[in-house]
């Protein structure tokens, strides 16, 4: 399939959450819109579709869940305590979590629309309902939501990505698939198109504007070895193999400006025997992410992280890395049944290596690559530090610790002593890198004289800046949403100024 004209008001490369806000508010605007594709049709969404679909996004409490899921029973709304999450919340966690680099300016737009954005995406068709099975625990019969993330998205990534070309299809937005955006058409006017291979032809189209919406270089092996360092060419990839790295290499040829967190990205605990890139069926139960309520412990039987920490949002960004710097590069999670209950779904399907023991001895024995005398020893030596006179609550951060230890625990100590004991084997999967363009607070990239690169845009994963060390959880569907929208209303506006005279 071939493009239906050669030009454009706007071309969006890519067609992931990011892009196709973007395509959506470019429209919006009045602008003709053409959206590239590099997969083909079965593989379109970018990184997008591999995820769950949840949305970080401020509210005041029950009104704007309403707003936004618009469903709920009378019953759901008695047994839920939603509480709230402010602005003010979400600037201290951006800042905390990023030790303080995120840009002010482009974090000011992330928070402060985020709420008209998620309401936005609604108007488009996407569908939202409260996330009760992974932001909420049910405790004396009401679920308690924690973490800022109280929204996802009905069917997940899938759900979101097929909601967002249905709009896009309605207001008649071209997407062409199989179109692997090679070249920015750039002069000293400016960008003013994409060379792209498509099905096999090399094509250029013209445009009044591009907006670069295409992914950053996790998919790329090279590149990780290159910014994020030694080892990290052994990661799997959660999500598309897609995203290697070609809107930014795009975007540096011409001069853009390089901005943000290079060498760091959002990399989890992993199924350690996951396929090398995303699977669309079996990718979401690949996740391991109870971790806060058991231990984790390297091929030395060593602990080598606080599991307790901080709430799972805020802290399985980063512990991914962490995992990827043990001994060969996995780890295993053990859990006894005290806890089993709490166990997220993809802890329960096939695809998963654990393995079960009716005691420690013969759990270690079946951990085949994991220092059986120092297992049961770090083992031992956790359950007499717990402190099992503090109550357990996983609601809140509740000071259940296991002091003394070489590696402390903070929250979530529960002794490993009740039979049967599991056991999950894990590894390293990266999200998506942090480094990306340096835009403005229009959308627009900037070059390394810090000035503007006229007709060119960037948003999602290509946007720099945002995002350093870690994320809080669920901030990256929304800062692509965001930015995306942000991006395509500039886009739209600059092309009907420029290429309409």
């Amino acid at each position: 399939m071939q493009p239906r004209s050669q030009t454009y008001d706007v071309i969006v490369v890519g067609a992931g959450n990011a892009a196709l806000c973007a395509a959506l508010s470019a429209h919006e605007h009045g602008a003709g819109v053409l959206v590239l594709e590099r997969a083909p049709l079965a593989e379109r969404g970018g990184n997008s579709v591999y995820t769950d679909g949840k949305m970080r996004v401020v509210y005041e409490g029950l009104d704007d869940i309403l707003a936004l899921s618009t469903d709920l029973s009378p019953e759901e709304i008695e047994r839920s305590d939603f509480g709230r999450y402010t602005e003010e919340e979400f600037f201290d966690d951006m800042a905390r979590i990023t030790q303080n680099r995120t840009d002010p300016d482009l974090c000011e737009i992330l928070v402060r629309q985020s709420r008209a954005t998620l309401r936005w995406m609604k108007a488009n068709g996407v569908r939202f309902h409260p996330n009760y099975g992974r932001q909420a625990y049910r405790v004396d019969g009401r679920f308690k939501f924690w973490g800022g993330a109280p929204i996802v998205v009905s069917g997940g990534g899938r759900g979101l990505v097929d909601a967002l070309f249905k709009s896009a299809e309605k207001h008649g937005i071209e997407v062409v698939y199989n179109a692997w955006a090679q070249e920015l058409v750039h002069s000293d006017r400016g960008v003013s198109g994409v060379v792209a291979r498509i099905s096999g032809e090399t094509r250029t189209l013209r445009a009044g504007a591009v907006i670069l919406a295409c992914g950053g270089f996790e998919a790329n092996a090279e590149w990780r070895s290159r910014y994020l360092g030694p080892g990290w060419d052994l990661a799997k990839v959660r999500g598309t193999r897609y995203n290697s790295g070609d809107g930014l290499a795009m975007a540096l040829r011409i001069g853009a400006q390089p901005y943000g967190h290079w060498s760091g990205c959002h990399a989890t605990g992993w199924e350690r025997y996951a396929s090398d890139f995303g699977d669309l069926v079996q990718t979401p139960n690949f996740q391991r992410h109870s971790y806060t309520f058991g231990i984790m412990v390297n091929a030395e039987g060593k602990r080598f992280l606080d599991e307790g920490a901080d709430f799972r949002s805020y802290t399985y960004a980063k512990y991914g890395h962490i995992v990827l710097d043990q001994p060969g590069q996995y780890a295993w999670q053990i859990y006894d049944s005290k806890i089993s209950h709490l166990l997220l779904d993809e802890y329960r399907t096939r695809q998963v290596t654990k393995v079960t023991a009716n005691t420690l001895e013969e759990l270690a024995d079946k951990m085949e690559d994991v220092n059986k005398a120092q297992f049961l020893n770090t083992v031992r030596d956790f359950n007499a530090a717990v402190k099992t006179d503090v109550p357990f609550d996983p609601n809140i951060k509740d000071g259940r610790s296991a002091p003394g230890l070489d590696v402390p625990r903070s929250n979530w100590a529960n002794t490993i002593d009740t039979p049967p004991f599991e056991a999950y084997a894990i590894t390293c999967g990266i999200t998506f890198t942090f480094g990306g363009v340096r835009i403005n607070t229009q959308g627009q990239v900037l070059d390394t004289n810090h000035g503007l690169i006229p007709g060119l845009f960037a948003a999602g994963e290509m946007v720099g800046g945002i995002f350093y060390f870690n994320y809080p959880g669920a901030s990256g569907l929304t800062s692509g949403a965001v930015f995306g929208r942000l991006a395509g209303a500039s886009a739209g506006g600059y092309a009907k100024q420029n290429l309409r005279g």
